[in-house]
């Protein structure tokens, strides 16, 4: 069995390459929002949804965006009902919403779940005779949605890069993911200012969730030097700035540093998928509603622990990159120099250990709908057996 999941694994990766994978156009600042808006080329009086939350919508965080839009003539739609985790009624009314205005383009404004949103929005909107639930697996949508701009309000995600959007199955209790090519936002802002309202938490977590996407981008067997790259700069980015930004949540670079290290993680794991802490960590968030970034960091020191010396060379690659360790001491140190390190930081960003919400009854069914997810898709580097998956959640469980 596993030989087979081999084989899907090189035939991903096959077609990443052979086709590659698109990228938004970045742009950054004030300035570049307004190039971006200007750049979707739409006449005087068009409407615009612009898709966030209750939150961001009541706190004005998506004050610049209308401003930008209102200077060029454009005329805002305001759909901010996305939940933390979306549904499929959800993404059907926010659907519903752009038909009846009769909207031509897309601005998401918000964390993960309003990016991911805003493309099965646009899915919809170019496959109305699809439901919701039918995108989920591999090139479900497969035509160009319409001119959209996605802009992060957290530093974690990457999902203004990725070829991905995660919604909820309420009637199933679960999470579907889909993936295809042409969900990648066609352009992305970074706009340091909108995060400084994150709380020291959220701040957190959601930068542990970006440094996840790196580490398992560098851990997966469908790892290229593109994707190293990129991976490794996001993992040093994190390690320097988010003390910082912890600590000051004022502070614009340190905040514009993580935004761009979650852009680059972003464009790593789109093209080398993730792993076992994303397969265990969407049954939880699906199960209890535990916050994704949360999840992810209570997760990941399990899996690296339970991966071992498997995993040696490449945590010592990190390591290194990243000036953690030094280059002459034997790369089994390198590797534990890095957990050693993660391990500090998650205790001085106050970081949990444990879920309390895990119940012991639920550990079985979460580990087996875990490894359905992770099996066949993500080209781990070891895989993992059902007794193993169980002792991590028990690991996990308070």
């Amino acid at each position: 069995m596993y030989l087979l999941y081999r084989c899907y694994h090189f035939l991903l990766k096959s077609i990443v390459r052979f086709f590659g994978i698109p990228a938004p156009k970045l742009y950054q600042g004030t300035h570049g929002l307004d190039d971006a808006i200007a750049d979707l080329s739409l006449p005087s009086k068009t409407q615009v949804m612009v898709v966030t939350d209750t939150v961001l919508y009541e706190l004005e965080v998506i004050k610049p965006v209308l401003s930008a839009l209102h200077t060029r003539n454009l005329c805002p739609v305001i759909y901010d009902q996305v939940q933390a985790n979306p549904t499929i009624e959800n993404i059907e009314q926010g659907y519903q919403t752009y038909k009846q205005h009769r909207c031509e383009a897309i601005i998401s404004v918000g964390g993960g779940s309003v990016l991911d949103a805003a493309k099965l929005i646009g899915a919809r909107v170019v496959r109305p005779n699809r439901s919701v639930d039918a995108f989920s697996g591999l090139f479900k949508v497969l035509k160009t949605l319409p001119p959209n701009i996605a802009i992060p309000t957290t530093a974690g995600t990457g999902s203004e890069t990725t070829v991905a959007a995660v919604f909820n199955d309420d009637k199933h209790n679960k999470k579907l993911a889909a993936a295809d090519f042409c969900l990648v936002p066609q352009r992305a802002v970074l706009l340091s200012q909108l995060t400084t309202s994150l709380p020291a938490g959220i701040t957190a977590t959601t930068a542990i969730d970006a440094l996840t996407h790196a580490i398992e981008a560098l851990l997966s067997i469908n790892a290229t030097k593109h994707t190293d790259s990129k991976a490794l700069e996001a993992c040093a980015l994190i390690f320097t700035h988010l003390p910082t930004a912890y600590q000051d949540g004022q502070d614009l670079n340190a905040r514009e540093k993580l935004l761009y290290a979650s852009f680059l993680a972003g464009q790593a794991f789109t093209r080398t998928s993730v792993g076992y802490i994303h397969a265990i960590s969407h049954q939880l968030t699906a199960r209890y509603g535990t916050p994704h970034g949360l999840a992810n960091a209570v997760l990941l020191l399990p899996v690296l622990h339970w991966y071992g010396s498997r995993i040696h060379p490449r945590l010592a690659k990190i390591a290194c990159h990243c000036s953690l360790t030094s280059l002459d001491y034997p790369e089994a140190q390198q590797a534990q120099d890095l957990i050693t390190h993660i391990t500090h930081l998650l205790a001085q960003l106050n970081i949990q250990t444990q879920l309390n919400e895990v119940r012991k009854d639920d550990i079985q069914s979460l580990a087996r709908m875990a490894l359905d997810e992770a099996h066949p898709d993500y080209p781990v580097p070891h895989f993992m057996a059902l007794p193993d998956c169980q002792h991590i959640l028990s690991q996990v469980r308070a």
